[in-house]
């Protein structure tokens, strides 16, 4: 009796925690985008001068993404430990690829635009010329839009392809997966905006999970599965 009530409340508390999880780094990932935009509104063309007298909210801004990646990867664990025996290997290692390449794609231009804004605030003895800052701008652009956003695309799809198999969210929510993962693995590049898509689709599959009509349907799939 004991073990099955461990069990009722760990399949009560981990949809929650996996919502839990993806909203924090949702509302983290989007504050932080806002910023950047706001302050920088084109960071593929942004000069010296305007970043170096922004930099304040540009860090605060860059602050927000360790914690968001740490949010992401305890929301990747979370729905893992959740399917259980529902996983499929093949899904479940592209689901698991792609989320930690999108976390440590994040994390390093994070740091070299960190490195960068401190160069450029602090007036650092080593100086920074115009054709180093130019690299290392389109650098950070290139990761954080082209292969950041791309491996997040492959991460909805995965993750999609996954809620489809196993019915833990309804069908609708896969399918708007599928359809912003093939906006973002075409159009990352040309539309910087388009990275929003990734974060509010998490929010929007957190607030099923933390809602009594996703646990239910989730206990449901978990019933059904075979042991």
């Amino acid at each position: 009796m004991p073990t099955e009530l461990g069990l009722i409340g760990q399949d009560l508390r981990t949809p929650r925690a996996a919502g839990i999880a993806g909203m924090i780094f949702a509302l983290l990932l989007i504050t932080s985008e806002v910023m950047i935009w706001l302050y920088v509104p084109s960071a593929s063309e942004a000069q010296r001068a305007v970043v170096a007298q922004h930099s304040r909210e540009l860090t605060t801004a860059l602050n927000l993404r360790p914690f968001a990646g740490i949010a992401f990867l305890w929301f990747m664990g979370v729905i893992r430990d959740r399917l259980g025996n529902l996983e499929d290997r093949f899904f479940a290692t592209i689901f698991l690829g792609s989320g930690v390449l999108y976390v440590a794609m994040m994390f390093l231009s994070g740091a070299m635009a960190h490195a960068v804004l401190t160069l450029l605030a602090t007036g650092s003895h080593v100086p920074m010329t115009s054709s180093s800052y130019d690299l290392a701008r389109q650098e950070v652009f290139g990761i954080t839009a082209v292969y950041a956003t791309r491996m997040a695309g492959v991460f909805m799809m995965s993750t999609s392809t996954i809620l489809m198999q196993t019915r833990i969210a309804p069908r609708w929510v896969a399918i708007l997966g599928y359809m912003l993962s093939l906006v973002l693995l075409l159009s990352a590049s040309t539309r910087t905006w388009l990275a929003l898509a990734f974060p509010l689709w998490v929010m929007l599959i957190s607030q099923w999970m933390i809602l009594p009509r996703g646990r239910k349907l989730q206990t449901d799939a978990a019933t059904a599965s075979p042991n």
